[in-house]
């Protein structure tokens, strides 16, 4: 039985995101090839071609329009201002999509092309990669094997210590760029968030400036009461000189705790690559396990060591491929991320007005689904 040929996917931005996440997860995934590169910048064309020699390259996303039947799949990796009308152009060529996160800067844009791709019968997905963080992973499996009891107040922080301004338009205050850390990093750990506990019915958030110069948030924390009881308390920032903890999840009867990021993003930077052999991929060493426990902190010793699912990035275009090929289902949706924006909206009114926001649940809005984030055992073949 022959294996069908390779899904050609064309790669819109090589910035940081296209460069480090999507090029290299796109090239270990079997049955995808990195057909063509958007870029008219020659150093990050040298630097692609150096790593992809057959690649081809485009200079604007509208030379893919004109050779849409060349290609089978288009990711968006952008900056944020674009995703939308990028995304609206592959579409109407009649290709699936992959924007990387913020898909958009407001729910109602995520909805509309969510409506646009299901009309036109393509593939419209969200690259929320951190659903495959080692230490997300773990606490899903430690929820679906009950080894916490009913989880009554999920912590999450996603911080930095970044004194110093670096520019760019990640940190523009012009609010066409989409930037600041509510909607960079708040992607992430909303959308962890209500992966694991569901819809959110309440938003509170409080969102400051504090580096000299910064134009716009970089150090921001949401609280939020989900439909199911869970109080999700999330911090994001980049001013931040003692790290806390990443996850720390308390339940009836146990809680866990642990710091560290997980290690695929410097392993990506560092030139390193799933598949090569070169290691075994997003695997961390014991000593950065989390503790499970009761009664006592897990800096004096409290709890025992539990060990982290490896991390997994390469299952979502694994996922991905599936999904085109007809055995799989997409593995984020842009209604997903339109949730996940909803409590972005209400957090940044939130810290504009310094109230609490009610959030009616949308229809058709996604219901928590743990089970359905894929495991490392799952999805590794």
């Amino acid at each position: 039985m022959t294996s069908p040929d390779p899904l050609r996917v064309a790669l819109v931005g090589y910035g940081l995101a296209g460069s480090v996440f999507h090029a290299p997860l796109i090239a270990a995934t079997e049955g995808l090839v990195l057909d063509t590169v958007v870029t008219s910048n020659e150093e990050r064309r040298a630097q692609a071609r150096a790593e992809f020699p057959a690649v081809r390259f485009a200079d604007a996303p509208e030379e893919l329009w004109a050779r849409a039947g060349e290609l089978d799949l288009v990711v968006i990796a952008t900056p944020n201002k674009t995703h939308v009308p990028v995304a609206k152009a592959a579409l109407a060529a009649g290709l699936p999509v992959v924007v990387d996160k913020p898909i958009a800067g407001t729910a109602a844009e995520a909805r509309e092309l969510a409506a646009v791709a299901e009309e036109r019968g393509l593939l419209l997905s969200v690259f929320q990669n951190r659903r495959w963080d080692n230490d997300f992973l773990t606490v899903a499996r430690l929820m679906a094997d009950g080894e916490l009891g009913e989880v009554q107040r999920f912590e999450s922080r996603f911080e930095r210590w970044r004194p110093q301004l670096k520019g760019g338009w990640r940190e523009s205050g012009d609010p066409q760029e989409i930037g600041g850390l509510l909607f960079d990093l708040g992607s992430h750990i909303v959308d962890q968030a209500l992966v694991l506990f569901g819809p959110a019915v309440q938003v509170y958030a409080e969102s400051d400036a504090r580096r000299p110069g910064a134009a716009t948030d970089d150090d921001t924390f949401i609280a939020i009461t989900h439909a199911s009881g869970v109080r999700s308390h999330l911090y994001a920032s980049a001013t931040t000189a003692q790290l806390g903890p990443r996850f720390r999840v308390l339940g009836g009867r146990a809680g866990y705790v642990k710091y560290g990021l997980d290690p695929q993003e410097a392993a990506l930077r560092e030139g390193h690559r799933p598949g090569s052999g070169q290691e075994p991929w997003g695997e961390e060493p014991e000593g950065l396990w989390g503790r499970l426990g009761s009664g006592e902190s897990p800096l004096t010793g409290g709890g025992l060591p539990v060990r982290t699912l490896p991390g997994d990035y390469p299952a979502y275009y694994a996922a991905v491929a599936a999904a085109l090929r007809g055995t799989g289902e997409n593995p984020v949706t842009a209604l997903e991320a339109a949730a996940a924006l909803d409590v972005l909206e209400a957090a940044r009114r939130s810290a504009q007005e310094g109230t609490s926001v009610t959030l009616v649940p949308h229809p058709g809005a996604p219901a928590a689904r743990p089970s359905g984030t894929p495991s490392t055992e799952e999805t590794r073949s």
